[in-house]
């Protein structure tokens, strides 16, 4: 998990018990907050309209809390999987994991549970932007086509499809990432993968040509500046798996969403056999919708990865200058 961000998900202290999503950040101290800043949850997830706005309660000394309560909920929507494992959702996992099922809206495995993400997120991207100049951009790439115009022509087919989300981080500074287990594009994937209904995630690389086409030439800055450039960007951005200065690029690809309406044949908890046809709000595409949690993962990991860094070179900039190499 995150070390800028802490997750946890229960009931608010209301006496109607009602769900509600909480986080807590690590940011620097003296990083000023608006409600605006935090307030990003468009496009979101049906589910997510259950939700109030976040509440920010921020420090100068504290982590940085967030809550969101769940406003309205619809519980019987559920009472069919009560009993019917929804086909390739996680239902059948977590209970076999767990050995116990969340009643409605799946528990952990639903779309609720990316409030927290996108909330701390949103913080991560404020502070990257105002100190360094970073910016972070997702955008929908690509989605598959199904019965009607995409996606919501799946919705009246009760269907559902999946697709792509295309992101750029820009003006990252460079050493950002590790050389081994946690380079720079497999923190990426790691937080973009724990994302729901994720299936794949793609570093922008040149693959199947040689390397004489491959390789990204370095050339002088337009400014005249002593520090290179890469001529292509071919690598994306990352080299060792840390960051060059350029462009990173990355995609990710979600699958179709796992409760649809549409009757399927399928066994119950017990092995019975029947019919289960979902009900409630859900999207037959989450692509649109999981442009704001690609982007809010993405700079999670930028964070990260900078606060280790800068602490890093603030450690060794306490150490005597090294002037000449001494002979083995």
């Amino acid at each position: 998990m995150s070390t800028f961000l802490a997750l946890s998900s229960g009931s608010s202290a209301k006496a109607t018990a009602r769900p509600s999503a909480r986080a807590s950040t690590a940011a620097p101290g003296g990083l000023q907050l608006s409600a605006a800043d935090i307030q990003v949850l468009s496009p979101a997830p049906p589910s997510l309209s259950e939700l109030n706005r976040i509440a920010c309660y921020p420090a100068s000394t504290t982590p940085t809390a967030l809550s969101c309560a769940t406003r309205t909920s619809a519980r019987t929507n559920y009472s069919e999987t009560d009993l019917y494992p929804r086909p390739s959702h996680a239902d059948y996992t977590y209970l076999e994991k767990h050995g116990i099922k969340v009643s409605s809206g799946g528990g952990r495995s639903s779309a609720r549970e990316t409030v927290g993400r996108v909330a701390a997120g949103a913080i991560a991207e404020h502070y990257l932007n105002i100190a360094y100049g970073i910016e972070i951009v997702a955008s929908v790439s690509f989605v598959t086509r199904g019965q009607g115009a995409p996606p919501y022509g799946c919705r009246y087919a009760l269907d559902s499809i999946g697709g792509t989300v295309a992101c750029v981080l820009r003006n990252l500074p460079s050493g950002l990432g590790e050389p081994v287990f946690d380079k720079f594009e497999a923190k990426l994937a790691h937080a973009m993968l724990s994302i729901l209904a994720t299936q794949g995630f793609e570093h922008r690389d040149r693959l199947g040509v040689p390397g004489s086409q491959h390789n990204d030439a370095f050339v002088r800055r337009a400014d005249g500046s002593l520090r290179t450039r890469t001529q292509t960007n071919w690598s994306g951005g990352v080299q060792g798996g840390i960051t060059n200065r350029e462009d990173v690029y990355f995609r990710v690809a979600f699958k179709p969403p796992a409760t649809i309406s549409q009757a399927q044949a399928t066994a119950q908890y017990d092995g019975t056999q029947g019919s289960l046809a979902a009900r409630g709000r859900h999207d037959p595409c989450v692509v649109p919708r999981a442009v704001p949690i690609v982007e809010a993962m993405a700079a999670l990991v930028a964070m990260d990865l900078l606060l280790i860094q800068k602490s890093r070179q603030a450690a060794a900039g306490r150490l005597p200058s090294i002037t000449a190499l001494s002979a083995p």
